[in-house]
């Protein structure tokens, strides 16, 4: 298997998963309790999130910069909406508000498996290591956590 279809298998579950979570959670969201329904909308989410997001977010550069990245949640709750709206008789999305919770639900829950596997573009690395050089002179004999 190639490292590049692993890598998709990896994040289309993961993703899968994150929605899975947020459909439990978030009372708005619901994949007609048929997991090919829920493993299709984390697909067409995949496909919405590769190629029409880097388009709203450069649409929405202003936005993001006026806001600090918090618009990209926004982003993110349309994408969820549409794909309820793409599927409406697999992938339902109540509305809005519940788009929101479920994609803010759908980031955190991607974000901790992405770090827990190693598969995302985490930048905290925690290694292990001899001293730093010149750090016995202090006498600090702790450990060294470069971040």
């Amino acid at each position: 298997m190639s490292p590049k279809l692993k890598k998709f298998i990896q994040s289309w579950v993961i993703n899968t998963l994150a929605v899975a979570v947020a459909s439990f959670i978030v009372p708005g969201i619901d994949y007609r309790q048929k997991f090919l329904n829920l493993v299709v909308a984390s697909f067409l989410l995949g496909l919405l999130n590769a190629f029409i997001r880097p388009i709203l977010l450069l649409m929405a550069l202003p936005l993001l910069v006026f806001t600090l990245g918090l618009f990209i949640l926004i982003i993110n709750a349309v994408l969820l909406w549409f794909v309820g709206q793409i599927s409406p008789d697999h992938f339902i999305v109540k509305d809005f508000s519940s788009a929101f919770w479920g994609a803010l639900i759908i980031g955190i829950i991607s974000l901790i498996l992405n770090s827990l596997t190693g598969s995302g573009n985490s930048r905290i690395q925690v290694r292990r290591g001899g001293r730093p050089p010149g750090s016995d002179k202090d006498g600090g004999g702790g450990p060294v956590i470069d971040v």
